[in-house]
């Protein structure tokens, strides 16, 4: 059955879709008189630069809109990303500096295009990406097995191992976040950076691509904006359409080591090292410290520091490791909310690191596998970032190496 041109999803109805106004963009970042940084409106089957067909939506972001899109010259499936106006300069220019100076780039997600959109008085970029399947995610990682799991914490310092050795630091501009979106102007390396390959879906018609994808599901923008636009739930990726690739990317914010600085951002919880609380600058131990948290999640589904309970997250780094470096004290980026205990405590019984590593960890898990786990942990969870490995000496560690070794064949 051949593709019918005029249909692109179905109107969103609140009565069926409950998710709908949790996934989606809220609607005045659409708004010339609300925000100064505009996304640019998309329809359904809008085709941009004469070139891409807009298919489904990936996401969105704090800086941009992610949408599926067909080329129809090279007949194949790709990701636009949309950069709100004014925005976007940053990851371009760090995107031509990982292709200029990155040797390997082999699991890192780097443009194929770019061009430009007028906007409502300024242009928005569109960077134009391989497509890729779901960022990882703590939620559905138990659907992999061990051997992909470990498979991806590999690739992904091998990513790691590739940036820094080009001086480039994944996580380390900061940026002026909003009281919408505090923390999507993230600072530091974390999951949603990484994303699992995708089974080419190019071969497939529309509708086909809807069959396996699900239908989009659309709101029509507020008819007063500059031009007419959708609203759109993001894609699910089914788990069966992604591959055991793993790559990083999300290259917005990074920074070639030695740029100057302003600390004005809320890095993201869970895997921020603890050097970025207390008025210490971006470096490639700090990219070192997230990886680990990411590893912690691709091995126990949790990152041991992050916390929903209202708790500082500085306080729960302390009950995992124990007392933060006298030399942090007085630094904190929120001096009001500095605790004294956290010079003093010692980690708590139970719930320190090995006792959440052994908690949360696979089951079954052999005491000597355990140690091994710990070891890295312990080197990449030191809180000075001197006293870190880097990704070249965890990839050579032997303790690495058994885990892989264990799960990787």
């Amino acid at each position: 059955m051949g593709d019918d041109d005029s249909d692109y999803g179905d109107p969103y109805d609140s009565h069926t879709d409950f998710d709908f106004e949790f996934l989606v963009e809220d609607a005045s970042n659409y708004d010339p008189k609300q925000t100064e940084h505009r996304y640019y409106p998309i329809c359904l089957g809008e085709v941009l630069n004469q070139q891409y067909r807009i298919e489904h939506k990936l996401g969105h972001g704090g800086f941009s809109t992610v949408w599926m899109a067909h080329d129809l010259k090279k007949k194949v499936d790709v990701a636009l990303k949309i950069v709100a106006e004014g925005r976007g300069e940053n990851e371009y220019h760090m995107q031509k500096e990982i292709l200029k100076y990155v040797k390997d780039t082999s699991h890192l997600t780097l443009y194929l295009d770019t061009f430009m959109l007028p906007g409502h008085g300024q242009n928005h970029q569109v960077l134009v990406f391989p497509l890729h399947g779901h960022a990882l995610s703590a939620h559905t990682i138990s659907d992999k097995s061990m051997a992909t799991r470990m498979s991806a914490a590999r690739q992904l310092l091998q990513a790691l191992e590739s940036l820094h050795k080009a001086g480039i630091v994944h996580r380390g501009r900061s940026c002026e976040p909003t009281s919408e979106n505090l923390l999507m102007y993230s600072t530091d390396l974390n999951e949603q950076n990484c994303t699992w390959g995708m089974v080419s879906l190019s071969h497939l018609g529309k509708q086909d691509k809807y069959r396996k994808l699900g239908r989009p599901q659309r709101l029509a923008i507020d008819p007063e904006v500059w031009k007419p636009g959708e609203i759109v739930k993001p894609v699910s990726i089914p788990e069966e359409l992604c591959t055991t690739d793993f790559y990083l990317g999300d290259f917005g914010l990074a920074m070639k080591l030695g740029t100057p600085v302003v600390e004005n951002g809320r890095p993201p919880e869970g895997f921020c090292s603890p050097d970025r609380y207390f008025n210490k600058g971006p470096s490639t131990a700090c990219d070192m410290w997230s990886y680990m948290c990411i590893f912690s999640v691709l091995y126990c589904k949790l990152s041991p520091f992050h916390t929903r309970s209202g708790f500082p997250e500085v306080a729960t780094m302390v009950k995992r490791l124990g007392p933060l470096p006298g030399q942090f004290r007085g630094h904190y980026l929120w001096p009001e909310d500095e605790e004294s205990g956290w010079y003093i405590n010692a980690p708590t019984p139970g719930w320190d690191l090995r006792g959440v590593i052994k908690r949360f960890g696979p089951k079954g898990t052999s005491p000597e596998e355990l140690e091994h786990v710990l070891s890295i942990m312990y080197k990449c969870f030191r809180y000075l970032p001197e006293e870190r490995p880097t990704a070249t000496q965890l990839l050579q560690d032997p303790s690495f190496q058994a885990i892989m070794d264990i799960y990787c064949h």
